[in-house]
């Protein structure tokens, strides 16, 4: 049975369980309930949550929409997580401005269509527990819109303030003004307008008022800069119990009798819609019997194995809303886009329950999107988002143009209008952003995963290579194997410095920061991508000692099994001119030894990034750094130090990264569970050799470790870094900007973690060796640990972090955390390989 032959039977479930809302209903519309709500009383600690409550539901379509409710900062925003990232916000308040104490009125919302199927809406009902808000700051755009105007935190500003305008609209608006009469006559028809005050009256949302004896309702309403789609928001009350009034741009609503005031909440779209997958076409059936046994067996949903039973049905529910046949999005709220980091690295870790397709979609999308050079699209800019990119470019360009002009330059001038009204018939176009650099060498690790597997089919493997992955405008089909080739050339290129001369200076490195007016700052383009990710380092120790080397070795294997497969790697060469000009890869790829080569020597780069501290040592950076701790953090964690005799050992650790000097900034971090994870060597057993159980030992030893000597933190997990060896510039940035710093603990690399120990657990007890065994023994142990500490914190999310309470550490929700993430939802990988290395379920 088709998902769309489902739909009605979905309906007819979904009404059944819950009343139809009393308001504004559209035709056909049902009653339906959330699909997932947190925090879940059980499974999250409410109070870290501080006031912070989300639910997720199907729409009409089936697509995900989002709502969360932030009682921290009085904001309501509802996610439409389909092909356009739409999201509708608004902020509410008291009388006296304080943030309203708004709740959910019941479980239910209402979803149908409108007048036509290209119209879906979505109702539901909030309550505020107080006799007057004053509800404004509407802002209906895209999610990512949304995200800048909380970062600059606009939302609790004034209402009487001026309405948020997009900047880069209205720069486009004042560039076309300064064109002459027939260019803008010419260009207005692109963006369905007749003239610019039609423009700038799109660039904020317009509200009218409809009253009715048992219906009052405010409906906002946001066009698209084209005018080609449309947003609304409907906030109604019931005007015979709320008095509600329109003033400028915001709305007040005043209970007429006692002190709570019912609101119903209706958004509309005629965004396109997403096609989702259903868990049987995600997880392979041996992990859906997983599923299903870890249910059966958990009869009692209080019971720690009825938790876990709950956790792994969210999680399973969390995939299946960031899965469609378009894409696999990253996360909910904040990134319902394609991440290439993101789907690589979860799509690595899922492998094991994930159907083999899953694996050719997450390449077939990375590929998709490649640039001419081989790049790999980290985020993707779509809808509202790519308008607001491309109006900025086209004031960009006119600017140039008019410079152009002023010079005589009457060709550049010419050419620059062409690209700038090739820019705005454009303007919907999906663009792609390719400032990182660590998916180049993850996409190849993902590629051979697949093309070695012998569960997949030969005849498959073909099919798929010779497909078309890219259809250039104006252009030929590109097959998946060419833009394959294309992506393998410049890893060689990033890589073939090194491979060459092992130099520290000649590893990959980061650019400089743009805009800072200083020439030492270095961009954080990996997966540590805020501004201090890397505590300003510029070469990041997991490009260089985890990724590139697999990458090579991925190559390797790439190579050997398209040749056993029948292609050419010659034949497809020559119709890629980026791959005839990279003389490394055409030698590598004739030459086994001289690749060979290049990966001893990549396996070598690690060297550059080990830190070694003594007891002394590290005794006085922590003492340092506890002294420049406020007092009651500096009074924890003495009192940890002095019980757990955690500064009595010595300490060896891989940097974080190197400065661009090409000496190691001493910050431990959670990357080499990348390591861990992937193994020792691309495509082999993981390694029982001495130097690598030392290798693997130091590394686990740093994650059970109690901070502030190591990485875990008691009760909460492992931060996701320990900047007390490094100087202090680097405490103060990570103060500053806690997102990859000691404050927080990340659950990707909970769960890299967590697989690479489950794995090697598994190769070490399957051997013979005694000392096999005591290394299983430890790594079993370290598991527990960081299990048990994570647990405690109440989070299985993208990530969390903790505060003080009253002298004590408490575990606390991270406020621009993913509540739904791709790489977070491997809780389930890792609780399926923990189920089979015989790990007690917790």
């Amino acid at each position: 049975m088709s998902l769309a032959s489902c739909l009605p039977l979905l309906f007819q479930l979904a009404a059944s369980s819950a009343p139809v809302s009393r308001s504004i209903v559209p035709a056909a519309a049902v009653s339906t309930r959330p699909v997932l709500a947190l925090p879940e009383v059980g499974l999250d600690d409410t109070a870290a949550y501080q006031g912070y409550q989300t639910r997720f539901f199907r729409d009409a379509a089936q697509n995900s929409m989002q709502i969360y409710v932030d009682r921290r900062a009085g904001r309501v925003v509802q996610l439409w997580a389909d092909a356009e990232n739409e999201s509708i916000g608004f902020t509410a308040r008291t009388a006296t401005g304080t943030i309203a104490p708004l709740k959910w009125a019941d479980n239910s919302a209402v979803i149908g269509y409108g007048s036509s199927k290209r119209t879906r809406t979505l109702e539901y009902r909030l309550l505020a527990d107080v006799d007057v808000i004053h509800v404004g700051w509407f802002l209906l755009g895209t999610m990512r819109l949304e995200r800048d105007f909380q970062y600059f935190d606009l939302a609790r500003k004034a209402f009487s303030n001026a309405p948020y305008r997009m900047e880069e609209t209205g720069r486009l608006i004042s560039a076309l003004g300064k064109l002459r009469e027939p260019d803008l006559k010419a260009l207005l028809p692109l963006l369905n307008a007749p003239d610019l005050v039609t423009l700038e009256a799109r660039r904020a949302p317009s509200i009218t008022v409809t009253a009715a004896t048992s219906r009052w309702t405010a409906t906002i309403t946001q066009p698209s800069l084209d005018g080609r789609d449309t947003i609304t928001l409907a906030l109604s009350v019931d005007p015979r119990t709320v008095g509600a009034v329109r003033g400028g741009d915001s709305l007040t609503f005043s209970a007429r009798q006692g002190h709570q005031i019912p609101l119903s909440v209706r958004v509309t779209t005629t965004g396109a819609p997403l096609t989702p997958l259903p868990r049987t076409e995600i997880f392979t059936a041996d992990f859906l019997r997983f599923l299903q046994q870890t249910r059966a067996a958990s009869p009692d949903s209080l019971s720690s194995a009825g938790q876990r039973a709950r956790r792994l049905e969210r999680q399973v529910r969390g995939v299946e809303l960031l899965s469609s046949r378009e894409k696999l999005m990253a996360g909910l709220p904040t990134y319902a886009t394609y991440f290439g980091r993101d789907m690589l690295v979860s799509a690595l870790m899922m492998r094991p329950i994930w159907r083999s397709a899953m694996s050719e979609a997450a390449i077939s999308a990375a590929l998709r999107k490649l640039a001419i050079d081989g790049q790999v699209s980290h985020e993707e800019a779509l809808g509202g988002q790519a308008v607001r990119e491309a109006a900025a470019e086209f004031a960009e360009l006119v600017d140039a143009r008019i410079a152009a002009t002023k010079r005589g330059d009457r060709a550049t001038a010419d050419s620059l209008l062409r690209v700038a009204t090739s820019v705005l018939r454009n303007a919907r176009k999906t663009r792609e952003n390719y400032h990182m650099i660590d998916d180049e060498l993850q996409l190849p690790v993902l590629v051979a995963r697949w093309i070695t597997d012998p569960s997949v089919p030969r005849a498959t493997k073909r099919a798929f290579l010779t497909g078309e992955g890219q259809r250039p405008t104006g252009g030929a089909g590109v097959s998946r194997l060419a833009l394959l080739v294309r992506e393998l050339a410049l890893v060689a290129r990033m890589t073939s410095a090194y491979a060459a001369k092992p130099d520290a200076l000649n590893l990959v490195g980061f650019a400089r920061r743009d805009g800072t007016g200083d020439a030492t700052r270095w961009s954080s383009l990996s997966w540590r991508d805020s501004g201090v990710g890397y505590a300003n380092g510029r070469y990041a120790m997991d490009v260089n000692a985890i990724w590139a080397p697999q990458a090579l070795e991925s190559m390797q294997r790439i190579l050997t099994e398209t040749k056993a497969l029948g292609f050419s790697i010659d034949s497809i060469a020559k119709l890629e001119p980026t791959v005839t000009a990279t003389t490394t890869f055409i030698r590598w790829a004739h030459d086994s030894a001289a690749l060979n080569s290049a990966i001893t020597t990549w396996r070598g780069a690690s060297a550059h990034f080990v830190v070694q501290r003594s007891p002394a040592q590290l005794q006085s950076a922590i003492t340092a750094r506890l002294d420049s701790m406020p007092s009651d953090e500096r009074r924890y964690w003495t009192a940890r130090v002095a019980a757990t005799h955690s500064d009595r050992d010595s300490l060896s650790f891989l940097a974080l990264a190197l400065d661009a000097t090409g000496a190691p900034i001493a910050v431990a971090n959670t990357d080499p569970a990348t390591r861990l994870f992937l193994g020792e060597r691309e495509g082999t057993p993981t390694s029982l050799a001495q130097r690598d159980i030392a290798s693997a030992l130091r590394d686990v030893r740093v994650f059970t470790r109690p901070y502030p000597a190591g990485l875990l933190v008691d009760g909460i997990g492992p931060a996701v870094a320990n900047d007390a060896y490094a100087p202090p510039r680097v405490w103060d940035a990570f103060v500053k900007d806690a997102y990859h710093g000691p404050r927080v603990i990340w659950g990707r690399e909970v769960n890299l973690f967590l697989l690479g120990a489950a794995d090697r657990v598994r190769v070490a007890e399957s051997s013979r060796d005694a000392s096999a065994a005591a290394y299983a023994r430890e790594l079993r142990a370290a598991i527990r640990t960081v299990r048990d500490a994570v647990n405690a914190s109440g989070f299985h999310s993208e990530l969390w972090s903790y505060g003080f309470t009253n002298g004590q550490l408490v575990p606390m929700r991270y406020g621009s955390g993913a509540d739904v993430q791709l790489w977070s939802t491997t809780d389930l990988a890792v609780e399926y390989a923990l189920s089979r290395m015989g790990a007690p379920p917790r």
